[in-house]
């Protein structure tokens, strides 16, 4: 039971998911009492991983960037936590595997990615391709959001870049950053994610992604978060809970998914959402990948991207096993391991038949859709005392519910009268 100390606080977040992890660190770092509360077991949110037979399988896959500036802040995250991929990406056109080159950041590793892309384009698709990356690499954020915005893939044809360079590299890079399978996403969020690899490597957690919020919810003071309390309801200074009764505050925080907050507070509007479907399968030997991430360019079955996570983290699988991660976006077939193992043969190039499929995990709103128009700082404070975070306020990505919960943590503070716990919360920070 609960003391009548422990239900009282300046602050209740509701959602133990990375966006309310991030503005409980910044509201505890500023001195104020924080409650989170969280309905399932752990914090995480969408960010869990499950555990089968000695393998950490993700129930979604995101793919993070070392350039994200909420994701270096996040408290118990390190560079030991995030396991990179090597360089670049693997993408699959024409029955071949193309290595796009070496990453090191800014416009030279534009420029190396270009050199390196796909099925050999004309030297003309080179330079394009590469003046375009490097420019990008080098965009202020100020100007990338003066750009007209339109969806993604009608940005990327009218940029004058070759159709063959877009379909061979763009398309299913920026597929796999945003998880949308059409590219309708606004093309200012697409040059922000384009950005990010450019600038970064791509990682993931290391243990999983559970590990990532499992080390934020660790890093804040004992009895911060409160896992297995339902909100009932909750309004500016109170919130009821199905098993612990009232918790009394001066600040409320809905840090839930959209639909959830949308439940807690009417009217608020639950934009559309981008399907995913994660499969895990372990096979006898590991393809000759190594610890790379593999796109399909040839859109020739429904896996988007997949990778050996074994080789990109080893605690993954037990000891001498290896685990096949692969995502299929949208509305996923009816035979849908047949439909992934033959078309992960060919992405491969290795028979796939005596492939164990180890988990399929499927999530219909896993990712909110971002079309144009779109607010990427959509408003976190909706009246003094009443606020609401996650990536659905922000960009539609980990990074983004990082960054919406450093944003609600500010919107707070300005209201106290507090100074901030660190001052950078514009668009840099979430790209």
């Amino acid at each position: 039971m609960l003391s009548t100390t422990d239900q009282h606080a300046d602050v209740v977040i509701v959602g133990a998911g990375l966006a309310g992890l991030s503005a409980a660190h910044h509201l505890t770092g500023a001195g104020l009492a924080v409650r989170v509360l969280e309905a399932a077991p752990q914090a995480g949110g969408r960010m869990a991983t499950d555990h089968v037979d000695g393998f950490r399988l993700d129930r979604l896959w995101h793919l993070l960037t070392t350039s994200s500036a909420e994701l270096q802040r996040a408290p118990g995250v390190d560079p030991g936590l995030l396991r990179r991929f090597l360089p670049g990406v693997l993408v699959h056109s024409g029955g071949r595997l193309h290595r796009t080159g070496e990453v090191r950041g800014g416009a030279r590793a534009a420029l190396t990615r270009a050199r390196a892309l796909a099925a050999a384009p004309r030297p003309l698709d080179h330079a394009r391709l590469g003046a375009s990356l490097a420019r990008l690499a080098g965009t202020p954020t100020e100007r990338l959001m003066a750009r007209r915005e339109r969806p993604a893939m009608e940005a990327l044809l009218a940029r004058g870049l070759p159709p063959r360079t877009v379909g061979t590299f763009l398309r299913p890079l920026l597929t796999a950053l945003l998880s949308d399978p059409e590219l309708i996403t606004s093309s200012r969020c697409a040059d922000l994610a384009l950005r990010g690899f450019a600038r970064g490597r791509l990682c993931v957690p290391g243990g999983g992604s559970a590990a990532l919020p499992q080390r934020m919810a660790a890093a804040l003071p004992d009895g911060t978060v409160r896992t297995g309390v339902r909100v009932k309801d909750a309004s500016i200074n109170r919130v009821l809970t199905a098993e612990h009764g009232e918790f009394r505050c001066r600040s409320l925080v809905v840090a839930t998914g959209a639909r959830a907050a949308a439940e807690l507070l009417p009217g608020l509007r639950v934009p559309g959402f981008h399907p995913m479907t994660v499969l895990h399968h372990t096979a006898p030997e590991a393809p000759a990948t190594a610890a790379s991430l593999v796109l399909d360019a040839d859109r020739a079955g429904p896996v988007s991207h997949t990778a050996v996570m074994s080789e990109v983290d080893p605690s993954r699988a037990p000891k001498g096993r290896t685990l096949i991660t692969s995502t299929v976006l949208g509305t996923p077939p009816d035979d849908l391991d047949r439909r992934v193992r033959r078309h992960l043969a060919s992405l491969y190039g290795t028979a796939t038949g005596d492939w164990e499929l180890l988990a399929v995990r499927h999530d219909p709103e896993a990712v909110p859709a971002m079309p144009p128009p779109h607010d990427l700082l959509r408003p976190v404070r909706l009246l003094a005392g009443l606020y609401v975070c996650g990536d659905h306020r922000d960009v539609s990505t980990p990074q983004g519910a990082l960054h919406s919960g450093h944003r609600a943590a500010q919107a707070i503070l300005r209201d106290l009268g507090l100074p901030p716990a660190h001052p950078g919360s514009g668009l840099e920070e979430a790209a």
